[in-house]
């Protein structure tokens, strides 16, 4: 009996063990409770707040993950940048504000000064007011309004990537702002409307 029980134990162990390795191979990507990770309506994986190149697997970003380390260079181009929403959209809104245009600016240089730059992401995202479907809808147009005015601006539209996450990466829990209503409740969610830009793909260094 105490043979069995220690065997049991051992191939429990080793379970927990496969498991948790099956886990961390997909790190940096949303996973359900069978450890398979989710997509979106197109058949993309969902990538977590913190995903980088480094964390590409095969399943999901192929491209990447065969380069070993997601990514060719030592260092990325230029680094990752958040832009809040108000700065580039009025509230529920996906067209470009002037200031948001400003803001864009920036990202335009650098592509144009980076030509190894071959694809840059952009990831939009909403806070949890509204329905999941519409919020989801929303961080799509706001996240191809920002392609679109990269593009008016000279950059090639195969060098950037969008995707909408809607509400599903929150900066802030909607428990975080418990008892806020109305615009109180609006400012306590702000630093979930966002829009993420960030390299995805990037040319190895010439040596």
């Amino acid at each position: 009996m105490k043979m069995s029980k220690l065997m049991n134990v051992l191939i429990a162990v080793a379970a927990l063990a496969s498991a948790s390795s099956a886990f961390a191979a997909k790190e940096g990507y949303l996973v359900d409770t069978r450890g398979n990770v989710v997509r979106n309506n197109y058949g993309e994986c969902w990538r977590t707040g913190y995903w980088t190149p480094a964390m590409a697997i095969e399943e999901c970003d192929s491209s990447l993950a065969k380069t070993g380390k997601g990514i060719g260079p030592e260092a990325a181009a230029f680094a990752k940048a958040t832009l809040q929403a108000e700065t580039l959209f009025d509230f529920d809104k996906s067209v470009l504000r002037p200031a948001g245009k400003q803001a864009l600016d920036e990202f335009v240089t650098k592509m144009k000064d980076h030509p190894e730059v071959e694809l840059l992401l952009v990831t939009g995202h909403t806070d949890q007011i509204g329905s999941d479907k519409y919020n989801q809808k929303l961080s799509e147009r706001r996240a191809a309004s920002v392609k679109a005015y990269l593009v008016s601006k000279g950059i090639a539209a195969n060098r950037i990537e969008t995707v909408g996450m809607g509400e599903k990466e929150p900066v802030k829990s909607l428990k975080e702002c418990k008892g806020s209503h109305g615009k109180k409740l609006i400012e306590c969610l702000q630093p979930n409307r966002r829009v993420v830009v960030e390299i995805k793909m990037q040319k190895p260094t010439q040596k």
